[in-house]
Protein backbone atom coordinates (compact mmCIF):
# COMPACT_ATOMS: atom_id res chain seq x y z
CA UNK A 1 0.00 0.00 0.00
CA UNK A 2 2.01 2.76 -1.08
CA UNK A 3 1.30 6.73 0.87
CA UNK A 4 2.67 9.81 -0.40
CA UNK A 5 5.03 11.78 1.92
CA UNK A 6 4.31 15.15 1.44
CA UNK A 7 7.00 16.73 2.47
CA UNK A 8 9.98 13.81 1.75
CA UNK A 9 7.91 14.15 -1.57
CA UNK A 10 7.66 10.65 -2.24
CA UNK A 11 5.96 7.71 -2.17
CA UNK A 12 6.48 4.91 -0.02
CA UNK A 13 5.06 1.11 0.75
CA UNK A 14 2.92 2.18 4.33
CA UNK A 15 3.90 -1.51 5.71
CA UNK A 16 7.64 -1.26 4.88
CA UNK A 17 7.15 2.13 7.25
CA UNK A 18 5.53 0.06 9.74
CA UNK A 19 7.82 -2.83 9.66
CA UNK A 20 10.75 -0.69 10.05
CA UNK A 21 9.44 1.50 12.92
CA UNK A 22 8.44 -1.60 14.57
CA UNK A 23 12.29 -3.41 14.40
CA UNK A 24 14.15 -0.15 15.54
CA UNK A 25 11.43 0.04 18.42
CA UNK A 26 12.44 -3.59 19.13
CA UNK A 27 15.97 -2.19 19.27
CA UNK A 28 14.94 0.79 21.81
CA UNK A 29 14.05 -1.51 24.08
CA UNK A 30 16.61 -4.24 24.42
CA UNK A 31 19.87 -1.89 24.40
CA UNK A 32 18.43 1.41 25.51
CA UNK A 33 19.36 3.26 22.55
CA UNK A 34 16.94 5.39 20.17
CA UNK A 35 17.52 3.38 16.90
CA UNK A 36 18.11 6.65 14.92
CA UNK A 37 21.64 4.85 13.99
CA UNK A 38 19.70 2.37 12.32
CA UNK A 39 16.46 3.85 10.60
CA UNK A 40 17.77 7.19 9.51
CA UNK A 41 20.39 5.13 7.09
CA UNK A 42 17.54 2.92 6.14
CA UNK A 43 15.24 5.72 5.39
CA UNK A 44 17.73 7.09 3.07
CA UNK A 45 17.95 3.59 1.46
CA UNK A 46 14.21 3.79 0.72
CA UNK A 47 14.61 7.61 -0.57
CA UNK A 48 13.56 9.53 1.90
CA UNK A 49 15.62 12.88 1.36
CA UNK A 50 18.49 13.26 4.06
CA UNK A 51 17.54 16.21 5.84
CA UNK A 52 13.62 14.72 6.22
CA UNK A 53 14.51 11.35 7.15
CA UNK A 54 17.24 13.62 10.14
CA UNK A 55 14.51 15.34 11.17
CA UNK A 56 11.51 12.95 11.35
CA UNK A 57 13.43 10.06 12.76
CA UNK A 58 14.57 12.41 15.84
CA UNK A 59 10.69 12.57 16.13
CA UNK A 60 9.91 8.82 15.99
CA UNK A 61 12.53 8.17 18.68
CA UNK A 62 10.60 10.46 20.94
CA UNK A 63 7.80 7.54 20.91
CA UNK A 64 9.56 4.30 21.18
CA UNK A 65 11.89 5.66 24.03
CA UNK A 66 9.37 7.06 25.93
CA UNK A 67 7.44 3.34 25.56
CA UNK A 68 10.52 1.74 26.68
CA UNK A 69 11.14 3.83 29.81
CA UNK A 70 7.96 3.13 31.32
CA UNK A 71 9.13 -0.38 30.77
CA UNK A 72 12.15 0.85 32.57
CA UNK A 73 9.87 2.92 35.53
CA UNK A 74 8.35 -0.18 36.30
CA UNK A 75 11.47 -2.10 37.02
CA UNK A 76 13.17 1.05 39.02
CA UNK A 77 16.00 0.63 36.58
CA UNK A 78 15.74 4.53 35.77
CA UNK A 79 18.21 6.79 37.49
CA UNK A 80 15.97 10.40 37.18
CA UNK A 81 18.91 12.23 38.72
CA UNK A 82 21.88 11.40 36.53
CA UNK A 83 19.56 11.53 33.61
CA UNK A 84 18.88 15.41 34.49
CA UNK A 85 22.45 15.85 34.20
CA UNK A 86 22.82 14.44 31.02
CA UNK A 87 19.51 16.35 30.03
CA UNK A 88 21.44 19.49 30.42
CA UNK A 89 24.00 18.96 28.04
CA UNK A 90 21.87 17.23 26.02
CA UNK A 91 20.15 20.04 25.11
CA UNK A 92 23.00 22.71 24.63
CA UNK A 93 24.39 20.12 22.34
CA UNK A 94 21.15 19.60 20.63
CA UNK A 95 20.93 23.35 19.71
CA UNK A 96 24.09 23.43 18.75
CA UNK A 97 24.11 20.73 16.35
CA UNK A 98 21.20 22.57 14.59
CA UNK A 99 23.24 25.41 13.47
CA UNK A 100 25.88 23.40 12.38
CA UNK A 101 23.32 21.75 10.59
CA UNK A 102 21.73 24.37 9.37
CA UNK A 103 25.01 26.33 7.99
CA UNK A 104 25.73 23.16 6.02
CA UNK A 105 22.38 22.67 4.82
CA UNK A 106 23.27 26.11 2.91
CA UNK A 107 25.97 24.86 1.28
CA UNK A 108 24.59 21.55 -0.10
CA UNK A 109 26.81 19.33 1.93
CA UNK A 110 24.45 17.94 4.62
CA UNK A 111 24.12 14.13 3.01
CA UNK A 112 28.13 13.88 3.32
CA UNK A 113 28.29 14.71 6.35
CA UNK A 114 25.81 12.86 7.77
CA UNK A 115 27.02 9.90 6.23
CA UNK A 116 30.48 10.58 7.17
CA UNK A 117 29.68 10.78 11.02
CA UNK A 118 27.93 7.70 10.46
CA UNK A 119 30.78 5.83 9.65
CA UNK A 120 33.27 6.96 11.47
CA UNK A 121 31.48 7.12 14.67
CA UNK A 122 30.03 3.49 14.36
CA UNK A 123 33.09 2.14 13.48
CA UNK A 124 34.45 3.67 16.23
CA UNK A 125 32.08 2.72 18.84
CA UNK A 126 30.88 -0.63 17.45
CA UNK A 127 34.56 -1.85 17.02
CA UNK A 128 35.76 -1.28 20.71
CA UNK A 129 32.28 -2.63 22.08
CA UNK A 130 32.69 -5.78 19.84
CA UNK A 131 36.16 -6.07 21.63
CA UNK A 132 35.00 -5.88 24.85
CA UNK A 133 31.87 -7.71 24.90
CA UNK A 134 33.93 -10.38 23.69
CA UNK A 135 35.94 -10.09 26.20
CA UNK A 136 33.40 -10.27 29.00
CA UNK A 137 31.68 -13.15 27.11
CA UNK A 138 35.04 -15.32 27.37
CA UNK A 139 36.14 -14.74 31.14
CA UNK A 140 32.05 -15.74 31.56
CA UNK A 141 32.96 -18.89 30.40
CA UNK A 142 35.69 -19.13 31.86
CA UNK A 143 33.97 -18.75 35.29
CA UNK A 144 36.03 -16.03 36.14
CA UNK A 145 34.60 -12.51 37.18
CA UNK A 146 34.84 -9.86 34.59
CA UNK A 147 37.17 -6.78 36.29
CA UNK A 148 34.68 -4.05 37.63
CA UNK A 149 34.92 -1.19 35.68
CA UNK A 150 34.00 1.16 39.12
CA UNK A 151 37.60 1.55 39.42
CA UNK A 152 38.57 5.11 40.56
CA UNK A 153 40.18 7.18 37.73
CA UNK A 154 40.14 11.02 36.28
CA UNK A 155 36.44 11.18 36.72
CA UNK A 156 35.93 10.56 40.50
CA UNK A 157 38.94 12.91 40.76
CA UNK A 158 37.03 15.82 39.57
CA UNK A 159 35.19 18.95 41.07
CA UNK A 160 31.34 19.14 41.49
CA UNK A 161 30.60 15.75 42.66
CA UNK A 162 27.02 14.45 42.70
CA UNK A 163 25.53 11.46 45.01
CA UNK A 164 23.65 9.33 42.28
CA UNK A 165 21.84 6.69 44.48
CA UNK A 166 20.17 4.76 41.96
CA UNK A 167 23.12 4.41 40.52
CA UNK A 168 25.13 3.64 43.60
CA UNK A 169 27.82 6.45 42.22
CA UNK A 170 29.32 9.44 43.93
CA UNK A 171 30.95 11.32 40.85
CA UNK A 172 31.74 14.75 39.33
CA UNK A 173 28.79 16.31 37.30
CA UNK A 174 31.50 17.36 34.70
CA UNK A 175 31.75 14.22 32.23
CA UNK A 176 27.58 13.53 32.36
CA UNK A 177 27.27 16.33 30.94
CA UNK A 178 30.11 16.49 28.40
CA UNK A 179 28.55 13.23 26.94
CA UNK A 180 25.02 14.77 27.16
CA UNK A 181 26.45 18.06 25.11
CA UNK A 182 28.14 15.81 22.51
CA UNK A 183 24.79 13.53 22.33
CA UNK A 184 23.31 16.26 21.87
CA UNK A 185 24.99 17.53 18.81
CA UNK A 186 24.73 14.18 17.54
CA UNK A 187 21.09 13.78 17.55
CA UNK A 188 20.43 17.09 15.90
CA UNK A 189 23.20 16.35 12.79
CA UNK A 190 22.53 12.29 12.69
CA UNK A 191 19.20 11.79 13.63
CA UNK A 192 19.78 9.71 16.33
CA UNK A 193 18.76 9.35 19.77
CA UNK A 194 22.82 8.86 20.39
CA UNK A 195 22.34 5.85 22.64
CA UNK A 196 25.26 4.33 20.93
CA UNK A 197 27.45 6.49 22.07
CA UNK A 198 25.40 7.30 25.45
CA UNK A 199 25.15 3.44 27.25
CA UNK A 200 29.18 2.63 26.30
CA UNK A 201 29.96 6.11 28.35
CA UNK A 202 27.60 5.33 30.99
CA UNK A 203 29.32 2.15 31.10
CA UNK A 204 32.95 2.23 30.88
CA UNK A 205 33.25 5.93 31.35
CA UNK A 206 30.87 6.62 34.08
CA UNK A 207 30.92 2.89 35.87
CA UNK A 208 27.08 2.85 36.18
CA UNK A 209 25.67 -0.63 36.18
CA UNK A 210 24.29 -1.86 33.01
CA UNK A 211 20.72 -2.42 34.47
CA UNK A 212 19.98 1.12 35.24
CA UNK A 213 22.23 2.68 31.99
CA UNK A 214 19.19 1.40 29.55
CA UNK A 215 16.14 3.36 31.75
CA UNK A 216 18.20 6.63 32.33
CA UNK A 217 19.53 6.42 28.90
CA UNK A 218 15.78 5.94 27.17
CA UNK A 219 14.62 8.82 29.39
CA UNK A 220 17.33 11.29 28.48
CA UNK A 221 16.90 10.64 25.05
CA UNK A 222 12.84 11.58 24.91
CA UNK A 223 13.55 15.63 25.93
CA UNK A 224 16.52 15.63 23.73
CA UNK A 225 14.99 14.03 20.69
CA UNK A 226 11.98 16.43 21.13
CA UNK A 227 13.86 19.65 21.53
CA UNK A 228 15.70 18.78 18.00
CA UNK A 229 12.54 17.98 16.70
CA UNK A 230 10.95 21.45 17.40
CA UNK A 231 14.19 22.62 16.65
CA UNK A 232 13.71 21.30 12.87
CA UNK A 233 10.37 21.96 12.47
CA UNK A 234 11.11 25.82 13.33
CA UNK A 235 13.54 26.22 10.92
CA UNK A 236 13.99 23.64 8.76
CA UNK A 237 10.36 22.60 8.16
CA UNK A 238 11.53 19.15 7.56
CA UNK A 239 9.82 16.86 9.59
CA UNK A 240 7.14 15.14 7.62
CA UNK A 241 4.53 14.12 9.98
CA UNK A 242 2.89 11.14 7.88
CA UNK A 243 6.23 9.59 7.97
CA UNK A 244 6.13 10.37 11.54
CA UNK A 245 2.96 8.75 12.31
CA UNK A 246 3.99 5.42 11.28
CA UNK A 247 7.44 4.80 12.14
CA UNK A 248 5.51 5.97 15.68
CA UNK A 249 2.78 3.27 15.65
CA UNK A 250 5.47 0.58 14.97
CA UNK A 251 8.31 1.74 17.35
CA UNK A 252 5.67 1.89 20.34
CA UNK A 253 4.57 -1.66 20.40
CA UNK A 254 8.40 -2.73 19.27
CA UNK A 255 9.56 -1.12 22.08
CA UNK A 256 7.40 -3.18 24.60
CA UNK A 257 8.21 -6.42 22.73
CA UNK A 258 12.53 -5.34 23.43
CA UNK A 259 12.02 -4.81 26.87
CA UNK A 260 10.69 -8.34 27.41
CA UNK A 261 13.42 -9.34 25.38
CA UNK A 262 16.02 -7.42 27.11
CA UNK A 263 15.23 -8.44 30.36
CA UNK A 264 15.65 -12.29 29.51
CA UNK A 265 19.44 -11.72 27.98
CA UNK A 266 22.24 -11.52 29.53
CA UNK A 267 23.83 -8.65 29.72
CA UNK A 268 27.13 -9.30 27.62
CA UNK A 269 25.26 -11.04 25.06
CA UNK A 270 23.22 -7.94 24.66
CA UNK A 271 26.21 -5.39 24.33
CA UNK A 272 27.44 -8.34 21.43
CA UNK A 273 24.51 -8.14 19.71
CA UNK A 274 24.38 -4.32 19.68
CA UNK A 275 27.91 -3.99 18.27
CA UNK A 276 27.34 -6.13 16.01
CA UNK A 277 24.66 -4.51 14.56
CA UNK A 278 26.31 -1.23 14.77
CA UNK A 279 29.08 -2.40 12.38
CA UNK A 280 26.75 -4.12 9.92
CA UNK A 281 25.36 -0.69 9.15
CA UNK A 282 28.95 1.21 9.61
CA UNK A 283 30.07 -1.18 6.83
CA UNK A 284 26.99 -0.83 4.04
CA UNK A 285 27.34 2.80 4.86
CA UNK A 286 31.05 2.67 3.99
CA UNK A 287 30.45 0.63 1.05
CA UNK A 288 27.76 3.09 -0.59
CA UNK A 289 30.44 6.21 0.01
CA UNK A 290 32.97 3.55 -2.23
CA UNK A 291 30.95 2.54 -5.00
CA UNK A 292 29.88 4.68 -7.76
CA UNK A 293 25.68 5.77 -7.67
CA UNK A 294 23.34 4.30 -10.28
CA UNK A 295 22.48 7.78 -11.21
CA UNK A 296 25.65 10.12 -11.03
CA UNK A 297 23.71 13.76 -11.35
CA UNK A 298 20.68 15.02 -9.16
CA UNK A 299 18.68 17.70 -9.29
CA UNK A 300 18.67 20.15 -6.51
CA UNK A 301 17.24 23.74 -5.77
CA UNK A 302 19.41 26.83 -6.75
CA UNK A 303 22.28 27.24 -4.42
CA UNK A 304 21.75 23.63 -2.53
CA UNK A 305 24.01 20.95 -4.42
Amino acid sequence: MQIYLPIAEVSVNAFLLLGLGGMVGVLSGMFGVGGGFLMTPLLFFIGIPPAVAVATEANQIVASSFSGVLAHFRRRTVDFKMGTVLLLGGLTGAALGVVIFNYLKSLGQVDLLVTLCYVVFLGIIGSLMFIESINALRKTKKGTTPVKRRQRGWVHAMPFKMRFRTSGLYISVIPPIIVGVIVGVLSAIMGVGGGFIMVPAMIYLLGMPTKVVVGTSLFQIIFVTAFTTMLHATTNYTVDVVLAVLLLVGGVIGAQVGTVIGARMPAEQLRVLLAALVLLVCGKLALDLLLQPAELYSIGEAGGH
